[in-house]
């Protein structure tokens, strides 16, 4: 399954025209992102408010990561200060799977800003989190947090862009999107041999792990017929009819 480096600003010191932060509100989207992460199976390291740009960078590199994302908010040069409004998604100009993450991302947020010509997929040479990490990168600019009706357009539909994000994400690695849920105890219960946790739902896909009669598993989500699961670290799919759920 796959697993991202997601990485919402750091940078505290970016003011909303009507109270908060950048960094703040990023961080928010992120933890409004964490619940549908976990039920569509994407695994994912986060950084922290007290690290920066670069150290996220260098933490990012460390790891081996299928994307890196990144959460801003933008506002305009002074000269223009409150005047701009849009989305703007940036990726690197040589990196295609990085285009093509950005394009994915910016036709769903399409679909969700009040001004739907006004979301671009935009290449970069200038955003490190964009140009000098080892993964593909995307970094988002959901809107102007200098703009009124762009900060409160964030301010107010935090649930409903961290889904939009998730289900991007999710057509990017070609996965099901699955509404988020709590995560249920569950026990593999097969008649003989073992249950497959395979790397995507269909019998077809590779098989990732196998849990034998009686083993603990952890449910995250369920999509026809299959559940999305975490069997000892191995996220994966399992046939849902093999799992006998402890607690819902």
């Amino acid at each position: 399954m796959p697993l991202i480096y997601l990485s919402p600003s750091t940078q505290e010191w970016n003011p909303y025209v009507n109270g908060g932060n950048e960094e703040y509100y990023m961080n928010l989207i992120a933890d409004a992102m964490v619940p549908f992460l976990n039920s569509s199976g994407i695994r994912f390291v986060r950084n922290t408010p007290d690290m920066t740009a670069a150290s996220s960078i260098v933490q990012s590199n460390q790891g081996n990561y299928d994307l890196h994302l990144a959460l801003h908010s933008n506002a305009a040069p002074e000269v223009e200060a409150g005047q701009r409004r849009g989305t703007e998604v940036y990726y690197a100009p040589m990196s295609m799977q990085g285009k093509r993450a950005a394009e994915i991302i910016a036709d769903n947020l399409r679909d969700i800003y009040p001004i739907p010509d006004q979301v671009r997929a935009l290449t970069t040479t200038r955003l490190g989190e964009v140009t000098k990490t080892r993964a593909p990168a995307v970094l988002i600019e959901f809107a102007y947090h200098d703009n009124p009706e762009d900060a409160d357009w964030i301010r107010t539909n935090i649930p409903k862009i961290a889904q939009n994000v998730v289900l991007s994400l999710t057509e990017y690695f070609g996965i099901p999107f699955v509404p988020a849920q709590p995560a249920y105890r569950g026990e593999v219960d097969v008649q003989s041999g073992w249950l497959n946790i395979r790397s995507r739902p269909s019998t077809l896909s590779r098989v990732i792990a196998r849990a034998w009669d009686g083993n603990p598993i952890t449910v995250l989500g369920e999509w026809q017929g299959w559940y999305v699961v975490n069997y000892y670290g191995n996220v994966g799919y399992a046939d849902s009819r093999y799992i006998k759920l402890i607690e819902r």
